[in-house]
């Protein structure tokens, strides 16, 4: 009697108060199709499964969930070595998905990474690197602190890959060029056949051929036979195996031919020396450009980690010491001197400069820094010197955190990638099926020599096949789309975010601080005959110098900015209901409402036009007297951003509907819309109605996505198919946000959402490549011409092809570093 092999997990639940919630977690468990038994330990905060062979992890987690008890996991990242096509990261994925308590795994072949989400507490790291070692792949855990240091080295693996691929190609090519030059020669020339048997002879030329095709498929070509060999013996073939088979077949067929021809039979001693020898050069030369490639598609990491200063001088005992980046600590002062890059976020102590933080903001100016002021890790400072207190060190700087968002975002699959893999995971079995088929049908109907015709199509339907184009269709896309959004201000939290941006039909904007600057300001100021403009606002602001309402400050804030004295005021009063009055300058200066003017026996007709204007605005007016006599009118609003009409032009160009959710009032939404020209506004909404007005929009047109940036924006944002965040917003609002913008320029919309369009196109014509190339060539291969056209596709032929694939995607995918935004003027 068999015994049935149970898998146990060790999960731990949040949640849990009393014996009742064990209950109802050890009820919902049991209920999981697959679950043995289940036991809940309240005091541990743990629950024991055992599961049967038929058990799912994840199943069981879900219904933890649904419970209404969190389950913990974590996430796991590990750097895999070895992949070179879409197989390898199925049987990569497939392992790490069945080490216990692994409740998903994606693998990236472009990036060359897993992401595996896992039971906290189970699946240790030794585990994972285990179960990809043991398929014949290599694997090592990343560590986010130490991403510089990985990206080097990454960055060194890559030189190394690239210098060892030169080297092999050339030893490949060396011996197969005479191979290639003879074969073809004599194919083609007849005179090159006729000196070949006249000065080397027929046989001492086929052993010369043996011996150049052993030193190409057995030095150069032994990489493939490391690895496809293994997975041919586990029954899980790749790439490297259809290469395996397709080059070993020619060789050992050749061999026959030349040492014991008389086992074939006659007419049929042929050999495909340079066949095999050109196959193995061919795709070694395709694995060339693709590491060149690979190593294009993934710079703006690269460059953002140049970013990153590698030293930094920290006061240590009252004296400046240089130390290596990753020992600066939290509250560590360091110095920094003219033309250095900052080292780490902090807060300025001491001293002053104006620092470049172009890589951040994207403003080419330089900002001034003062006591007080925060710094970012990886800007430069200019001509100053200061001294800061570091706040934010390692993994948590601003820079690491937004590499750690590209990373994410280039690692990710997306929901079109679910097709791809359905696909690849059959298609090498599939392929050595129709090479086998090719081979029977070509020995039943082919011609004579039944056999060589047979072992040629065999060999080139094996060879044509291309699983690298298509597991780098989807990845490398997303690889340069992502880090071409992160060059222009665009991080994507999430690479799905890529795909669902595409379909959006309208985009939900907030209005205070996201369509608008997000602070009062003067917008307005039209003098009366007679008057000085600038006497009006210095007068006007010292009245309001005493006042702290918002307006008061706009007002005061426009003087300084102008460079304005403000005298002291004198008797100051505040008039209920009007307005205020006080002396400055010696003056008596009333400013008030259109009824405070009434109320001091003045006409204000004189700006009856102006105050219409401002009203059509949703601006209220403001007069100004001095000595008695009407001096000027004003307005204070929350402007408009400068590139918001840029950004909604754009938007609208790309056929997208733009609304607006905003809890002003109604006759303020009309008027900011009528201005903008937004197709729809929804007002006078509360913060928590925002997900309501965001379902309501999506109800009229489709797949919405909300633009915010403050803490009540974060529902909003999380509730909308994507959620995007300005940068200059609040850490809730970035962290509910699938898409956050590194500046608060909002035609960075325009440019998430046209560049999504461009990768999503860039990613479609890479899977119709890649799909079209495998469906169209390898009935081609296997000589459905040859009964009409008597034409056949020489492996050689086959190998050039196939190599071309791959990199014919890769190109394809850099040609997004091309991408410019849809506007005119400076990125954003």
């Amino acid at each position: 009697m068999s015994q049935t092999i149970l898998k146990p997990l060790e999960i731990p639940v949040l949640g849990m108060t009393c014996a009742s919630c064990v209950g109802r977690v050890e009820k919902a468990i049991s209920a999981v199709p697959g679950v043995a038994a289940a036991s809940v330990n309240l005091a541990a905060e743990r629950a024991h499964v055992e599961l049967t062979a038929e058990g799912d992890t994840a199943a069981v987690v879900e219904a933890i969930r649904k419970a209404g008890y969190e389950p913990l996991d974590r996430t796991v990242d590990l750097k895999i070595e070895g992949m070179t096509c879409a197989s390898c990261v199925a049987k990569v994925e497939n392992a790490l998905k069945a080490v216990p308590g692994v409740l998903d795994a994606q693998v990236n072949l472009a990036t060359e990474r897993a992401q595996v989400r896992a039971l906290a507490g189970g699946a240790a790291s030794a585990q994972l690197v285990a179960a990809v070692e043991a398929i014949g792949y290599g694997a090592q855990e990343i560590d986010p602190a130490a991403a510089p240091d990985l990206a080097d080295r990454e960055r060194q693996a890559r030189e190394a890959e690239i210098t060892g691929l030169k080297r092999a190609v050339a030893v490949a090519a060396a011996g197969t060029l005479p191979l290639f030059v003879i074969e073809m020669g004599r194919h083609f020339i007849p005179g090159v056949h006729h000196w070949l048997a006249a000065t080397i002879g027929e046989q001492p030329w086929r052993l010369i051929s043996f011996v150049l095709a052993a030193i190409v498929l057995f030095g150069p070509g032994l990489r493939f036979f490391r690895k496809g060999v293994p997975n041919l013996v586990r029954r899980t073939p790749d790439m490297n195996s259809l290469v395996v088979l397709g080059t070993s077949a020619a060789f050992a067929y050749s061999v026959v031919a030349t040492f014991v021809p008389s086992l074939l039979p006659a007419g049929a001693d042929h050999v495909y020396y340079e066949a095999a020898a050109v196959i193995v050069t061919l795709i070694l030369l395709g694995r060339l450009f693709e590491a060149q490639a690979k190593g294009r598609t993934s710079e703006a990491i690269k460059r953002l980690m140049t970013l990153q200063a590698k030293t930094a001088r920290v006061l240590r005992g009252g004296e400046a010491a240089e130390v290596p980046i990753t020992e600066v600590l939290g509250g560590d002062v360091v110095v920094v001197r003219p033309g250095e890059r900052i080292a780490v976020d902090g807060e300025v102590i001491d001293g002053g400069s104006f620092v470049d933080e172009s890589m951040i903001t994207g403003e080419p100016i330089p900002v001034e820094k003062k006591p007080g002021d925060a710094v970012v890790g990886g800007t430069v400072n200019k001509t100053g010197a200061f001294q800061f207190r570091a706040t934010k060190v390692g993994a948590q700087t601003m820079l690491a955190q937004i590499v750690r968002m590209v990373e994410a975002a280039q690692g990710s699959k997306l929901p079109i990638q679910a097709t791809v893999d359905k696909v690849t995971a059959w298609f090498v079995p599939a392929v050595i099926a129709a090479a086998l088929l090719t081979f029977a049908a070509w020995m039943l109907f082919g011609p004579s020599p039944a056999l060589a015709f047979a072992l040629v199509n065999a060999v080139a339907v094996l060879i044509i096949a291309c699983p690298c184009a298509m597991g780098l269709a989807t990845p490398t896309s997303i690889m340069v789309g992502t880090g071409k959004a992160a060059e222009l201000g665009v991080l994507f939290r999430r690479g799905e975010a890529l795909q669902a941006l595409r379909d959006v039909k309208v985009v939900a904007f907030d209005k205070t601080g996201t369509l608008t600057e997000g602070r009062p300001a003067l917008t307005d100021l039209q003098t009366a005959s007679g008057s000085d403009e600038d006497e009006v606002l210095a007068l006007t602001a010292a009245v309001e110098s005493r006042s702290e309402h918002p307006i008061a400050e706009a007002i005061v804030e426009a003087a300084r900015t102008k460079g304005l004295a403000v005298a002291e005021p004198q008797d100051f009063e505040a008039v209920p209901g009007f307005g205020a009055q006080a002396r400055a300058g010696g003056r008596l200066v009333q400013v008030g409402a259109d009824r405070f003017m009434t109320k001091l026996g003045l006409d204000v007709g004189v700006f009856t036009d102006t105050a219409a204007r401002l009203g059509a605005e949703a601006k209220s007016p403001l007069y100004v007297a001095i000595d008695g006599q009407l001096a000027a009118v004003l307005a204070v609003a929350d402007p408009i951003k400068p590139t918001t009409p840029q950004a909604l032009a754009a938007l609208h160009a790309m056929g997208l509907k733009v609304a607006m959710i905003t809890g002003d009032n109604a006759h303020t939404a009309r008027a900011v819309a009528a201005k903008l020209g937004l197709d729809e506004i929804e007002a006078e909404v509360l913060p928590d109605g925002k997900v309501a007005a965001v379902q309501a929009l999506r109800a009229r047109f489709g797949t919405i996505a909300f633009v915010g940036d403050g803490v009540n924006d974060a529902p909003a944002l999380a509730a909308a198919d994507v959620g995007i965040a300005m940068g200059a917003g609040t850490d809730v609002a970035i962290e509910s946000a699938d898409v956050v913008l590194m500046r608060s320029d909002l035609r960075a919309v325009a440019t998430a959402a046209a560049l999504s369009r461009a990768v999503m196109n860039n990613i479609g014509q890479n899977l119709i490549w890649a799909f079209g190339y495998n469906v169209i060539l390898i009935p081609v291969a296997a000589g459905v011409l040859f009964p009409t056209f008597g034409l056949l596709l020489s492996p050689m032929v086959a190998a050039g092809a196939m190599a071309l694939s791959s990199v014919s995607v890769l190109t394809n995918a850099l040609r997004l570093k091309a991408f410019r935004p849809p506007f005119q003027g400076e990125p954003a």
